[in-house]
């Protein structure tokens, strides 16, 4: 089958590699129907994830079809259309009983892309699958769907309901790429009083306002004066990092009031200094975390219910076979406005079963 696979630093190529098969009987092999680029991704490739080696296959996102599974297998069956999580669950181990499944100790956690050949494939081996992939109902379209296979339980998770938004609330979304944009859509279910969405580009912005933040700035438009302006220099209750980087973190704990929350998303490749001699007297609480998806149930329910906008996050779309060329626009986003960019097709009329790995 043809794959994304990462080959070092800076280098990724779509190429042949040998098709999965099944090697465990917890295991279902789904053939990939509709797939996206996450910025995880885009970190990875410059060499910010090192436990990620060459020659892995990338993604840890996907909608599509399974064409077979392990003897052990109950939830699903070949032909069924699912959602594969970005996180994998063992069930057994004592975060899993938790629902900490980013945390598993049994085998899961994030491991697609990650620690085992992932799903910017034609096809894709998913462990674990009666916990890791979701049945979707036909009222879903698959391009839709697969935004909840991470950014949008991940904005959820680790950005509203560990920065603990409330109604009336201020809350600063810093990044507003797409779990920046999920967050602002998720953050909207708890009423706060105001969203501020920063970003460097006007494009995203744009999108942040679109889609429910009530007040925009870029980095140069001074988004610490205006927090402080619209709080009558208290700053933020709630203020959540989703770009990843050193100045953006340090950034939010100017913002953040004495006593609120701020809620670490971004992935980092580089220390962020954390200016203890400021925050030490001001009773901030600070979160990091990598999400469990122990809310995707009720999210397939709230998208199937018409609640996310999520077709507008969108906004490019590519045949599988263009995997290098999506990776060249997401990239670029600010040049090229990319928001999430999902590959997909053609479309199968029947399920044919994955041909098994070759020897070696």
């Amino acid at each position: 089958m043809k794959a994304l696979v990462f080959r070092g630093t800076g280098r990724v190529a779509w190429q042949d590699v040998p098709d999965p098969a099944v090697e465990d009987a917890g295991d279902a092999i789904v053939r990939v129907d509709a797939v996206t680029l996450c910025g995880t991704d885009l970190h990875i490739v410059k060499g910010d994830v090192p436990e990620v080696e060459p020659g892995r296959v990338l993604g840890h996102e996907a909608v599509g079809t399974v064409v077979e599974t392990g003897g052990d297998v109950r939830t699903v069956r070949p032909g069924d259309r699912v959602l594969v999580s970005c996180i994998s669950s063992c069930g057994r181990c004592r975060f899993c009983r938790e629902r900490r499944y980013g945390q598993c100790r049994g085998g899961g956690g994030w491991i697609l892309g990650h620690l085992i050949d992932g799903t910017q494939a034609e096809y894709v081996r998913v462990p674990f699958a009666d916990l890791s992939v979701h049945p979707l109902s036909s009222a879903l379209d698959s391009f839709d769907a697969v935004l909840l296979a991470d950014i949008f339980p991940t904005a959820y998770e680790v950005g509203v309901l560990s920065g603990r938004v409330r109604p009336g609330d201020t809350v600063v979304v810093v990044g507003a790429g797409p779990i920046g944009l999920a967050a602002i859509i998720t953050a909207r279910l708890y009423s706060p009083g105001r969203i501020i969405a920063v970003d460097l580009a006007e494009s995203r912005l744009a999108a942040a306002r679109r889609l429910g933040a009530d007040a925009t700035a870029t980095a140069a438009e001074g988004p610490e004066q205006l927090v402080a302006d619209l709080t009558d220099g208290l700053g933020a209750d709630v203020v959540m990092e989703a770009v990843g980087v050193p100045e953006t973190f340090e950034m939010c704990t100017r913002m953040v009031r004495p006593g609120g929350h701020v809620a670490n998303i971004g992935v980092h490749g580089k220390p962020a200094a954390l200016h203890l001699e400021d925050l030490w007297i001001k009773d901030v609480t600070l979160t990091t975390g990598l999400v469990d998806t122990s809310s995707t149930p009720m999210l397939l329910r709230m998208m199937a219910a018409g609640r996310f906008p999520a077709a507008e996050l969108v906004t490019h779309r590519f045949e599988l076979g263009e995997m290098e060329e999506a990776y060249d626009v997401f990239g670029r986003a600010g040049e090229t406005g990319a928001i999430k960019v999902a590959l997909g097709g053609p479309q199968h009329s029947a399920v044919e079963a994955a041909p098994t790995r070759a020897n070696g």
